[in-house]
């Protein structure tokens, strides 16, 4: 049975895992500034989602060597990062740009796959919506002159939570995304907020931050027309709640190091070695206070409980998780085990599910101590699932 996560593939690393336990995908997101590395080793069941990272041109300053060497094949792609051209931009350049893009996917995957619409991130106020609009339009008639017969996505990469704790703010970023989508001729919408860590614990998150972005999706699908894709994140637990709450028809997900979504051309530190802390629906830092903190918990969890064995594992197996890349395996396996658990349910039912699920993680992260320190806003055991919880219905 095919599963509706898409994971985002971006090094040969995230090929090995998506091939081992998400080759049951509908598709996988490759980046074309990396598939000369990947696609030897993507897997082989999936379609091809395509992005060629024109969103990188976000960036004031470009740091990331790779993406400066991608980016420069493409004609006239300073015009198009110039903040002074976003604002009055030269439909000709903007011409010439769009078909560099466009042609150089086309001429990577077969027509008949996905690809995503050249756009910048939305920013605060309307700098970029005539950018925007226009890289839309070009899309609509490149398509056009090619009789591209696979699927145009357009993307709507949020960089603040202003652009979307109020209505009225909303309200303006919608009629730009659906400006471009409807110049585009595109067949659906790929959203997420670049800046939301929803492990991250923060306070704001389960009545302003996590509310506000469902109101998003909820409000998006109304001005979309019956039957457009709707792409929601990568993020931990927030894409699995719009998908169960029928908001996105596919939840992105990272491959066991990022369920965050990094805009492409800055330099991202690599992250500290994690582990899934399977029976709280979280992760947490592999520190040497993790593994006394397991240890502390399986002498109050009761034998009998599911939970204990579950720990139990991730003792015995604790050095090996520490290295990055076994925890990467593990944290994949284990949240491929948890979408599976609502996959096969009707699809009328996930929800309930998912609130049930995370509940009784909840209730079993109220009875433990607190995280090591590291964890930060995030130390409550019972944090994590809560603020998803309370989100599900």
């Amino acid at each position: 049975m095919v599963s509706d996560h898409i994971p985002f593939l971006n090094s040969v690393t995230d090929c090995q895992i998506a091939s081992k336990w998400y080759a049951d995908s509908s598709l996988v997101r490759v980046s074309l500034e990396t598939l000369v590395k990947t696609s030897t080793h993507l897997p082989p069941g999936p379609q091809r989602w395509l992005d060629p990272g024109v969103d990188g041109l976000h960036w004031p300053k470009i740091t990331s060597d790779s993406y400066k060497a991608h980016i420069a094949q493409f004609a006239s792609y300073g015009e198009i990062a110039d903040p002074g051209f976003q604002q009055k931009p030269d439909k000709a350049v903007v011409v010439t740009f769009v078909h560099s893009v466009l042609d150089c996917c086309l001429d990577k995957l077969p027509a008949s796959e996905w690809i995503s619409v050249p756009q910048l991130p939305l920013v605060d106020g309307t700098s970029r919506n005539k950018i925007n609009r226009f890289l839309a339009e070009c899309t609509g008639g490149w398509k056009a002159k090619n009789h591209f017969s696979g699927k145009l996505i357009l993307p709507a990469i949020f960089t603040n939570q202003r652009q979307l704790n109020k209505k009225t703010e909303r309200n303006k970023k919608i009629s730009a995304i659906m400006n471009s989508y409807q110049a585009a001729g595109a067949d659906g919408v790929w959203v997420v907020d670049s800046t939301l860590n929803d492990q991250d614990g923060s306070r704001t998150f389960e009545h302003t931050r996590f509310p506000e972005l469902i109101h998003l999706h909820e409000e998006l699908a109304d001005a979309l027309p019956n039957g457009a894709i709707t792409v929601g994140g990568p993020y931990w637990g927030l894409n699995l709640v719009l998908w169960t709450r029928g908001l996105v028809m596919f939840p992105a997900v990272g491959m066991g190091n990022s369920y965050q979504y990094h805009v492409p051309g800055a330099v991202v530190l690599s992250g500290k070695s994690r582990v899934a802390l399977s029976p709280l629906r979280r992760w947490a830092i592999a520190s040497p206070g993790l593994r006394h903190w397991i240890l502390s918990v399986l002498a109050i969890v009761p034998p009998m409980d599911l939970a204990h064995n579950d720990f139990s594992v991730i003792a015995k197996d604790f050095s090996r998780l520490q290295q990055p890349t076994e925890g990467r395996r593990q944290i994949a396996q284990f949240y491929k085990g948890w979408f599976d658990k609502f996959s096969v349910l009707p699809s009328t039912g996930r929800a309930l599910a998912l609130y049930q699920d995370l509940s009784s993680a909840y209730v079993l992260g109220k009875k433990l101590p607190d995280l090591p320190g590291e964890e930060k806003t995030a130390r409550s055991p019972a944090r994590v699932a809560k603020q998803l919880m309370l989100n599900c219905l």
